[in-house]
């Protein structure tokens, strides 16, 4: 059960196709492994919400909470802003590399310290680590090598890790919200003027950045965009 196919898909509408960023790998592991997987998630996901692992602003990846969830709260925000005469803008996030990211050794380290059953954190750890795996595609070698980091995208399990992993980018500031979709924030400030709403976004920037740092993540720019 340490050993996958890994499949690569091109991303759509991708200008070009020479950089391995313009693909994504999809995971098949073995249907015994993913039987106990979701068992995994299930037990966890009620101890998240328990313990409080996952942020009350998080949405995808969880049940009942999709896109339009995500959508519809930032909307119903900028409209309430406005309704104060106050000025609204949107700052949107996307983590860079997002489940690849997922450094198993700081995630479970945060497992512990939040108290997750011994049996559930071990089970985790030897989960994410000593994994192998073969990307199929046209001429591609047969051999299998180590992965070192990240979560399997296509396991049941990956979701609620990342979204577990990445609560701390959740920040509280004054006149200002923060939301996150799988792995794309979306930071609202408001304020009496746009300029002032610049420095709030800069402010609370500077203090997720520092949050990603600290579990090896990062943003990426050509995504990053901010609406007034």
């Amino acid at each position: 059960m340490k050993k996958a196919n890994s499949i690569v898909l091109n991303k759509p509408g991708k200008p070009s196709y020479n950089s391995p960023a313009s693909d994504r790998v999809i995971v098949l592991l073995q249907t015994i492994s993913k039987i106990l997987e979701r068992v995994i998630a299930a037990c966890l996901s009620l101890v998240a919400r328990v313990l409080k692992l996952v942020h009350h602003n998080q949405c995808g990846s969880l049940p009942t909470l999709l896109s339009f969830d995500v959508a519809l709260s930032l909307v119903h925000t900028v409209r309430t802003l406005q309704c104060l005469r106050l000025k609204a803008s949107p700052l949107f996030l996307d983590i860079k590399g997002g489940f690849n990211n997922v450094n198993a050794s700081i995630l479970c380290s945060s497992l512990k310290k939040a108290r997750v059953p011994h049996y559930m954190v071990a089970w985790i750890d030897l989960f994410l680590s000593q994994k192998t795996c073969r990307l199929c595609f046209q001429r591609s070698p047969k051999t299998f090598s180590p992965v070192q980091v990240g979560t399997p995208q296509g396991s049941p399990t990956s979701p609620l890790l990342f979204v577990i992993y990445v609560a701390s980018l959740h920040i509280d500031l004054n006149n200002m919200r923060s939301v996150l979709y799988v792995d794309n924030l979306a930071l609202s400030a408001a304020s009496p003027s746009y300029r002032t709403n610049v420095r709030i976004l800069q402010r609370a920037f500077r203090q997720i950045w520092a949050q990603a740092r600290a579990r090896e993540e990062g943003f990426s720019v050509p995504k990053i965009t901010l609406i007034h």
